[in-house]
């Protein structure tokens, strides 16, 4: 997967996003404050948002090209999105929401119903109301109903906030077992260090907009007390 993001603008207030980078690691984080923009971007890669200028191409394809109004539809450019609140269906029961993501055609490749919900531990709960999961176990559900549209990249928008610590730190194993078990590159979105070190391959900073640092995600943050991680070089810890 190589995605390309050529002179990508589109304006916020109070500043306007402008992001130009090549990304082909396997997960790629997005880290910054809240309110740096990182939603934003990735809200223009799945389509859901268009940009003033720019393109943005996943591998051949254009998916935007602002000089020649190239725009394609988000249900129509095979990604995987999960925001912060998992958006399930409250009227369909987990196993419902889980199949919505198999109505579109799958890759032939693309990772069965039993593969996935195994994987994300959530075979049990096919029968459950939406309204009767707890929050670790509706973002599982979120993220094997993405899985499920067997995708050709995978947005992930912040997927452990507003979780306490501890759920966090249950679920992360889930994302990495997810990494390493299907072959389906990630952008995962974060102001957490530790979930960049645990999962990312490369880290983008974005700050006000802007990429302000990119790197491996250890040379982006040094081991420190609490929180675990902080920014090299920087004055103020991210947690």
């Amino acid at each position: 997967m190589q995605l390309e993001l050529t002179g990508v603008r589109l304006p916020l207030a109070p500043f306007t996003l402008e992001v130009d980078a090549t990304l082909d690691a396997r997960v790629t984080g997005i880290f910054g404050a809240s309110g740096a923009g990182k939603t934003s971007l990735l809200e223009v890669i799945a389509g859901l948002r268009r940009p003033t200028a720019g393109t943005v191409r996943l591998d051949d394809e254009a998916l935007s090209d602002a000089p020649t109004r190239i725009f394609v539809r988000p249900e129509r450019r095979g990604l995987g999105y999960v925001p912060q609140d998992g958006a399930l269906f409250p009227h369909l029961s987990v196993g419902d929401n889980l199949r919505y993501g198999r109505r579109l055609p799958p890759r032939p490749d693309g990772p069965s119903f039993t593969h996935v919900t195994e994987i994300l531990e959530i075979a049990r709960l096919a029968d459950r109301a939406v309204g009767t999961l707890s929050g670790g176990e509706r973002q599982r559900v979120a993220l094997g109903r993405a899985l499920l549209a067997s995708p050709r990249l995978l947005l992930l928008d912040e997927p452990l906030a507003g979780l306490d610590a501890p759920l966090r730190e249950r679920l992360l194993p889930y994302l990495v077992r997810v990494r390493d078990v299907f072959s389906i590159p990630m952008l995962y979105v974060t102001h957490s260090p530790d979930e960049v070190m645990a999962l990312c391959d490369e880290v983008l900073l974005l700050g006000e907009g802007k990429i302000k640092q990119r790197g491996k995600p250890a040379g982006i943050f040094v081991a420190g007390a609490a929180p675990r991680y902080v920014l090299r070089d920087s004055g103020h810890s991210q947690s």
